[in-house]
Formats: C-alpha cells, structure tokens, sequence
C-alpha cells in the first residue's frame, strides 16, 4: 500500500469540473512532481488532498487511513502538510512566531514545539540567523524555506509543495531544490507541484502530467523527460535528466 493513495477525484467549483478522476500514489520516500500548464488542475489536486477543497467522488487514503472527508487539521495530524504557492507567511510576525504557528496543533506541548523547531533550524540555517526577524522583510528565497520550514514543524510523512520555486532567481531555485532533496533523505515524502519541469524532474522518482483535469501521462522522471510530448510542452526539446547533485554542480 502506498503512503498516499489517491483514486478517482472528482472536484468541481460551482458547475465548473476541475478535476476529472485523478489517481496518483506516493511512496515511502519518494519525490513525485505532478507536471501541467496553468489552469490543469495541479494546485486543485494539492488542495483536495489537503482538505481545502472537497472532492465529490473519489478517495485519498494517506498511510491506510481514509482522508478523503477528514478536515484539514485532522490531515495535517495524520500526517500530511501543505505549503500553498505564494508562500504566504506572516509577514507582521518574527521567523520564529510563524514556525510556531506551523505547530499551532501541539500549542500546548512546548517541549515538542521546541524540538521540531530545533529541528527545522538544522534544515534552514539561514532561518535560525532571521529567528528574530519580522518575515515581510526576508528575501523572496527566505520567505520560501520560512513556508517549507512552517510545515515541516508537524513533522509531516507527506510535504505537499506548490510551486516552490515561483518568483524566485535561478541560484535560489538551485538552493530550494537542494533543500527539497535534503527533507526527502530526512524521511518525507514530497508531492511536488512545479512549473519548472526540468528542475522537478531532475529531481523526483516519478511523475504524472495532468491536461485539464486528467492525468495524461504517468511513469518515471527519466522515462517521462525523454517523451517527446513532455519535452515539447515543457522541456524545450531537452531529453537528459541529471541527479540532482549533477544539476547544481554544472548549474
């Protein structure tokens, strides 16, 4: 069984369909990047899984457990943590106030906020030199490890990420890609949402692409960098996928 398993979504807003029967599943371990145009209902699938949006038929099961109706902070407790696209932290509060705020569950478990807190600082130096920082005048890129770093506070089995890299100049992609991988070798699985096909596949295990609404194609990064549809709607022709410590060596 795999650790997120999802069968079937159908998510509509109004009469509008946006998801029409995705399925996808995430391994132990696994970076899975879930490629497609604006509009293909890749931030619908994170927000269904996640519990921001209701599916009218289908089914998520994370870890064995049926999440399809469970409320959002019930799936970040089993588990699972979302960090939306635009990061949206508190920019009126210091660094260390928003991590926090990622454990707002275990409020009133101090020692345990302070563990996972430690913890989150071992993965972003840079945050624990802004700790005392208000977040509205960290850079782009800090603002990005202060979102991740928000989530990662639950400890989650499953980081569901969108667009992560959105915004951000190319030596900071680089930068949060390498910390993406760091979190996978950690023991997180990431459900991975990127525009940057090329970078994400670099990256993942495997992949889906989706096309309004539906999963078109399924199968391993490497095998789906080398589909000529993938590379003409996202790579610009280019077939290699390096390792991702290949990626920032030649970067």
């Amino acid at each position: 069984m795999a650790l997120l398993e999802v069968r079937g979504l159908h998510t509509f807003y109004g009469n509008i369909e946006a998801l029409k029967g995705v399925s996808l599943e995430v391994e132990e371990g696994e970076i899975v990047a879930l490629l497609g145009a604006n509009g293909a209902g890749k931030t619908t699938t994170l927000r269904t899984i996640s519990g921001l949006e209701r599916a009218r038929s289908g089914s998520v099961t994370l870890r064995g457990k049926d999440i399809t109706r469970a409320r959002a902070h019930e799936i970040v407790l089993l588990g699972l943590s979302h960090v939306p696209e635009g990061r949206r932290v508190f920019a009126n509060l210091t660094v260390e106030e928003n991590l926090n705020l990622g454990a707002y569950l275990f409020r009133r478990q101090p020692k345990r906020i302070e563990e996972r807190r430690e913890a989150v600082y071992g993965i972003f130096p840079r945050l624990h030199e802004r700790r005392s920082q208000l977040a509205g005048t960290l850079s782009g890129g800090e603002q990005q490890m202060l979102a991740i770093g928000r989530a990662m506070m639950v400890e989650p089995k499953v980081l569901a990420l969108d667009e992560p890299s959105m915004g951000l100049a190319p030596i900071l992609v680089r930068q949060i890609f390498s910390i993406i991988e760091e979190i996978r070798q950690r023991g997180t699985a990431i459900l991975l949402v990127e525009q940057n096909a090329r970078q994400a596949l670099r990256l993942a295990d495997r992949g889906y692409v989706l096309e309004t609404g539906q999963v078109v194609l399924q199968d391993t990064a490497q095998v789906l960098a080398e589909d000529p549809r993938v590379r003409a709607a996202y790579l610009g022709g280019e077939p290699e996928v390096k390792a991702p410590q290949e990626a920032d060596t030649q970067s």
